[in-house]
């Protein structure tokens, strides 16, 4: 507006025609109102001025609280950065859970290992037992095998060496030295002989039959066999068959191919008649 009336006043000037008897008043008009234009130019520049400084000061003191705020806030981050001794840092959590852990799982592989031993101990002893059992029992089959063969051997002896005929006394000798030991063939033999003397003049006849044959002993490879036979026996002096039982007692060694070593109660058998 200042500017507006300014250059009114200088067109004013202007088209005023210029008195000659008023230079010095013109002039100083027109010095007047350049002041007076120049002086509200002045003060708008400085008005302009002013409110650029104030705009930078605000700008500045925006600038400030900005950075006062991002200082607390920062300072507030170191803060929440430095672990507080009442707190526990969340990373030693997970290590301390994952020792935990190993703790678990050393604990836990220990017992599975007790128990495999437990069991392999278990295991082994009752193996071993087994194998015990298993070994006695083959000892004790093997035992009844070799007790049962040996009465066997036994009563078919007996048999053979109770069935005598007065008619046919060379076969009766070879089977009562049959499956004897040479030193025994050579005794039984020898009482065969004496036997005959009796046999012949008595025509004695008889047949045999097993009973039953069991072991009285055994000692190592030794057996020792109760014979029992059924006999009929006829005679000159007893023409009817007479009924009697005969035992033997038959001595084997399972060392010499079961061979009999002894013999008992030969001679009895024909005694008694």
């Amino acid at each position: 507006m200042n500017a507006s009336r300014a250059e009114s006043s200088r067109y004013a000037v202007i088209d005023k025609k210029p008195d000659p008897t008023e230079p010095d008043t013109a002039d100083k008009s027109n010095a007047a109102e350049s002041d007076t234009a120049d002086k509200p130019n002045a003060a708008e520049t400085d008005a302009t001025e002013s409110d650029t400084a104030g705009e930078k000061d605000i700008a500045e003191a925006d600038t400030a609280d900005k950075s006062n705020a991002a200082q607390p806030d920062a300072t507030e981050s170191d803060t929440d950065d430095e672990p507080d001794a009442g707190e526990r840092d969340p990373a030693d959590k997970p290590t301390k859970k994952s020792a935990q852990r190993r703790v678990t799982v050393s604990l836990r592989s220990l017992v599975i290992a007790a128990v495999i031993v437990v069991v392999v101990v278990v295991v082994a002893g009752l193996g071993w037992l087994y194998v015990g059992a298993q070994r006695k029992f083959d000892a004790q089959a093997r035992q009844l095998q070799d007790s049962a063969h040996a009465e066997k051997i036994a009563l078919d002896y007996a048999v053979n060496a109770a069935a005598m005929n007065y008619q046919d006394i060379n076969a009766w000798k070879a089977k009562l030295t049959a499956g004897t030991t040479p030193e025994l063939s050579d005794k039984l033999s020898k009482a065969a002989t004496s036997i005959q003397q009796i046999l012949e003049p008595l025509q004695w006849t008889s047949t045999a039959k097993p009973l039953v044959g069991k072991v009285h002993s055994h000692t190592g490879a030794t057996y020792v066999v109760d014979a029992f036979v059924s006999v009929m026996t006829k005679t000159v002096q007893a023409p009817d068959p007479l009924q009697s039982t005969a035992t033997y007692s038959v001595t084997l060694d399972s060392s010499k191919d079961w061979k009999i070593t002894d013999v008992g109660g030969v001679g009895a058998a024909v005694e008694e008649k």
